[in-house]
């Protein structure tokens, strides 16, 4: 079965987090949808440009985000688009929602900041890069000191450099929930 995963994402994203991220989920044979505010095209920190290239799908607007159509979303990070991202209800709502279906939803270092306001971190173990911490605490979450924390259908990773360990996390967390959607809670 073909998995499908959207990454919501404004400019001054985390080139590495994304780019890592968008490969790694094609290279497993996943569908990956990029959604920005409208569809509009963006840029990263460091320039990397969303379209990435001609072979890249179109973006898609954060009103096409539907939780019957993903299995999992991934929540980048770079602390400029985080926060663009989570100021938009749209986005926030379907992150909320996607974790209500029992869903995948990952936060990649300052992606949990999406998630705090979603409000899906009450009650959860997570781990928190530095410059949020304090915001994942409030936010009524238990945090860990650890490189990727999996709690039911929520994965947090503090920093980008964990990329590889975090995706295996979604992966194999994407399997566990489609085998034993109980498992979530």
């Amino acid at each position: 079965m073909t998995r499908r995963v959207v990454i919501p994402t404004a400019t001054g994203f985390q080139d590495h987090d994304l780019v890592y991220t968008y490969y790694r989920a094609r290279e497993e044979g996943w569908e990956v949808d990029i959604a920005t505010k409208d569809g509009q095209a963006v840029s990263g920190k460091y320039g990397v440009p969303l379209p990435m290239d001609k072979t890249a799908s179109p973006l898609i607007s954060f009103d096409d985000l539907d939780v019957d159509l993903y299995d999992a979303v991934i929540l980048t990070g770079g602390h400029e688009a985080p926060d663009r991202v989570r100021q938009d209800k749209r986005v926030t709502g379907f992150v909320a929602d996607m974790a209500k279906a029992g869903k995948v939803v990952a936060g990649l270092c300052h992606g949990p900041w999406i998630m705090v306001s979603a409000g899906v971190l009450r009650g959860k173990r997570a781990c928190a890069y530095i410059g949020l911490r304090d915001d994942v605490i409030n936010a009524g979450a238990e945090v860990v000191d650890s490189d990727v924390i999996i709690d039911g259908n929520i994965i947090t990773s503090s920093y980008y450099a964990y990329s590889p360990a975090f995706m295996k996390a979604v992966f194999a967390t994407t399997e566990r929930l489609a085998n034993d959607p109980v498992a979530a809670q």
